[in-house]
């Protein structure tokens, strides 16, 4: 089986492609950005088949497509940072909403028959009431970021084209899911990152900076949604859509003290006006009953081993500054 993952180079694509390598007969394919690090498959990169291709732009694409033929495509090539949809909010949609047209387009007039699994998001749902927790599948969308935005649009594009053209889709609104790697652009690494720095005096102030502590967040191990992927490609239904998250719920504020009391510092914690969002999703709780009885998965890394891996994934980058 030949399997293609866009956005491999990515904190979920590196971590699928391991996992797919796992599996007897399967060849990966990857396609990256031509400037992207290739530090997050430094173990398995003599395992690979990259190629340099820009999603948003459909003749690589259908060139690309034509030289892998793949049996299973894993569309997870994305601009994935909500707070900067704020800030580029053209980029989002044109890599998100247009870049999965090109490869739609590519795939319906490939002459083959992959199976597609489109990547959606749990910001799709936006800021749900309480009286509606948990959140399932036909739970409203209403995205409050133009990250959001883009992976709605996404989202029902994909169903489009399963629905009008036939073409084997089948989708995942995946909640936060965390792990070594992750950028500090993300709130556990970037808190994660600050201990380190704390702890080996690269910081003057004992200060750590904050956005909203109150965000209520369900936590999945990275390796876990992997798994998912690969599970949700073998037994998902074509053209339907599942919630994929973890079983550990906190408040933003409730992780930080975790990753505190992994350590030492004793740090001021301050509000940084610039990490809080125009608007924000504050309750995420997902139903992944859907998900469960279609493939039988469970997550499988508890929630103190992830958070203690993140820390400490944070304290050897930061000491090797000082190599």
């Amino acid at each position: 089986m030949r399997a293609l993952i866009t956005g491999i180079t990515g904190f979920a694509g590196s971590y699928l492609a391991e996992h797919l390598l796992a599996q007897p007969g399967v060849e990966v394919f990857g396609w990256k950005r031509w400037n992207s690090p290739l530090d997050n498959l430094a173990a398995v990169l003599d395992r690979l088949t990259l190629a340099d291709v820009d999603i948003a732009d459909p003749y690589a694409v259908r060139q690309g497509l034509e030289e892998v033929r793949p049996d299973r495509i894993f569309h997870l090539a994305a601009r994935s940072y909500v707070p900067a949809s704020f800030r580029a909010p053209h980029d989002a949609i044109r890599v998100n909403v247009l870049g999965t047209l090109a490869l739609l387009e590519a795939v319906r007039h490939s002459g083959l028959d992959p199976l597609v699994h489109i990547c959606s998001s749990s910001e799709v749902y936006g800021q749900v009431l309480e009286a509606d927790l948990p959140i399932h599948e036909g739970t409203p969308l209403r995205p409050q970021s133009p990250y959001g935005v883009s992976k709605v649009a996404e989202d029902l594009v994909s169903y489009q084209y399963y629905v009008s053209y036939g073409l084997r889709i089948v989708r995942s609104r995946a909640f936060t899911h965390v792990g070594p790697r992750g950028r500090d652009l993300v709130v556990m690494p970037a808190f994660a990152r600050q201990i380190a720095e704390l702890e080996l005096g690269f910081r003057k102030e004992q200060v750590i900076r904050v956005g909203n502590l109150g965000s209520v967040r369900t936590f999945a191990d990275v390796r876990d949604i992997a798994a998912a992927y690969w599970l949700l490609t073998e037994h998902g239904t074509v053209g339907e859509v599942y919630n994929i998250a973890g079983r550990y719920t906190c408040t933003i504020g409730e992780m930080l003290d975790t990753l505190l009391a992994l350590s030492d510092v004793r740090p001021r914690i301050e509000v940084d006006a610039q990490l809080l969002r125009p608007s924000d999703v504050t309750r995420q709780v997902a139903d992944i009953g859907k998900f469960e009885r279609a493939t039988g998965w469970r997550p499988q890394v508890p929630f103190d081993r992830t958070i203690r891996e993140v820390l400490d994934y944070w304290r050897e980058r930061v000491a090797a500054r000082a190599r």
